[in-house]
């Protein structure tokens, strides 16, 4: 079977940060397709995530659970809602602001978009052992844990 790595100088096929770009870029492509088959993107899946696992919560504090920028996150959310996924409902403690939660839709959405992350990450990881797939996310949470730090 001929290789289908892109080419480049060799010095690059063994530094680390091309690498890592070069998997990613991949990772990217396949998860970005899989979230296509539901015609949502990769925001969606970590707002409905989100909410799957730590329940309902503001925009601003979905945001930050998330990482996602505040527009981003209010874009992401209309999309949602019109889609009746999400629901937004004034905050009790604080009428200015909303509180977002899942809809039966949204939680069943997160649900058939995890089961598609778990497919990528079977193919993407496919020629590694079950212990390398391991060693591999232990070493890169170490390194985005360093980093995230500076």
């Amino acid at each position: 079977m001929e290789s289908t790595a892109p080419q480049s100088p060799g010095g690059l096929r063994t530094t680390p940060s091309w690498l890592l770009n070069q998997a990613a870029s991949y990772a990217g492509r396949l998860i970005g397709e899989g979230f296509a088959a539901h015609d949502l993107r990769g925001y969606h899946y970590r707002l409905l995530a989100s909410l799957a696992e730590d329940g309902p919560a503001s925009q601003a504090d979905l945001g930050r659970r998330c990482g996602i920028d505040r527009s981003d996150v209010v874009a992401a959310i209309n999309d949602l809602a019109g889609r009746g996924l999400v629901v937004r409902a004034p905050d009790p403690a604080d009428r200015r602001r909303n509180i977002v939660s899942s809809t039966d839709a949204g939680a069943d959405a997160a649900r058939r978009m995890g089961e598609t992350v778990d497919r990528v990450q079977d193919d993407l990881l496919a020629p590694l052992s079950t212990t390398e797939r391991a060693q591999l996310t232990r070493l890169l949470t170490r390194l985005l844990e360093h980093h995230s730090r500076h």
